[in-house]
């Protein structure tokens, strides 16, 4: 039996309307956060797989989320929560920052947060769930991630508190 590699780390207070999964994905939006083109690749590849069905941004770095996010240049999906896919090891603002810059701003602050890693060491987990982070995805187990990340979605009551 494979142990999974994705943990919540806080309760989320995020939930989606009750009549499928599709339904669910309308209402909110990914940032994907990586700086690597493969590892980007693949979670997108995962995201399709498990018809994770949503608008999806990327940005390279933490500095580069943050603008996107203080943006909200997203056509008119602008209202939409965000469930954000955050490498902690990036060139430029690291994970970690960006998290901390994130927690900070009080029109961001409450931003789902899932953290999607090569670390899986104990201490990164702990920081991570010190700021915040609703759940945390080693790469390593990345297929099992996207599964639970699914499966979760699917059961989350109605209504969308951001």
């Amino acid at each position: 039996m494979q142990q999974l590699s994705c943990h919540l780390t806080q309760p989320v207070v995020m939930m989606f309307p009750p009549d499928s999964l599709m339904a669910s994905m309308q209402a909110f939006r990914i940032l994907l956060v990586e700086d690597d083109d493969v590892d980007a690749e693949a979670v997108e590849r995962g995201l399709r797989k498990h018809r994770i069905d949503c608008p999806v941004r990327s940005a390279r770095d933490g500095a580069e989320a943050l603008r996107l996010l203080r943006a909200e240049r997203f056509g008119p999906n602008t209202t939409l929560p965000w469930i954000v896919l955050l490498d902690l090891n990036l060139a430029g603002m690291g994970g970690f920052e960006f998290l901390d810059a994130l927690r900070a701003d009080p029109a961001l602050k409450r931003a789902v947060v899932m953290v999607l890693t090569s670390s899986n060491a104990a201490r990164d987990r702990s920081e991570a769930n010190r700021r915040g982070v609703a759940g945390y995805f080693a790469k390593a187990d990345m297929e099992a991630g996207f599964s639970f990340l699914a499966k979760l979605l699917e059961q989350w009551p109605p209504g969308v508190d951001q």
